[in-house]
């Protein structure tokens, strides 16, 4: 595994949002105001997916008094709080900048329903038991190792290799 790998897998979030492009999300990102931080929705569709592991980030565009405003998101920043799936939307396509060009009511993409989005939903809900599971297990593993740990500092300081001396009755 590469340096950037283990940099990715130490610092980056342990559970990304699962979206596509072409779905409607709800961005909640934290912004700061002065001395205040407060987090602010930006709600609109996905035009892009870049990157791979940290630097994995999307592209959200929507209109705003009849512009048009993108941003892009890194996933893995601290200030992405959470991404938030409104539609599933179906498109064909990786990337949807031909939107760009596009005005009104043209800008919306149909959405994904029927069986299609049923499976879709499975697989997410699937995904994301796995993977509360996987971190439950890692923490059983990981406190398991720790007791250990301090079983064996225990066993060397006392000086006996008797982990479990027998209780002295005075």
């Amino acid at each position: 595994m590469s340096l950037i790998e283990e940099l990715g897998n130490e610092l980056g979030k342990d559970r990304l949002p699962i979206c596509h492009v072409g779905d409607t999300v709800r961005v909640h990102y934290l912004i700061k105001e002065g001395d205040k931080e407060r987090v602010q929705i930006f709600m609109g569709t996905i035009l892009a997916i870049q990157g791979r592991g940290i630097a994995k980030s999307i592209v959200v565009r929507r209109i705003v008094q009849g512009e048009g405003v993108e941003r892009i998101f890194p996933l893995h920043s601290p200030r992405v709080k959470d991404v938030e799936m409104t539609r599933r939307g179906k498109v064909r396509r990786a990337r949807l900048y031909y939107l760009r060009d596009r005005v009104g009511k043209q800008t919306r993409v149909e959405e994904l329903v029927g069986e299609k989005a049923r499976r879709y939903k499975a697989m997410e809900e699937a995904e994301r038991k796995a993977h509360d599971e996987a971190k439950a297990a890692k923490e059983a593993t990981k406190e398991a190792t720790k007791e250990a740990t301090k079983e064996a500092a225990k066993a060397q300081t006392d000086g006996s290799a008797d982990p479990d001396p027998a209780p002295v009755q005075v």
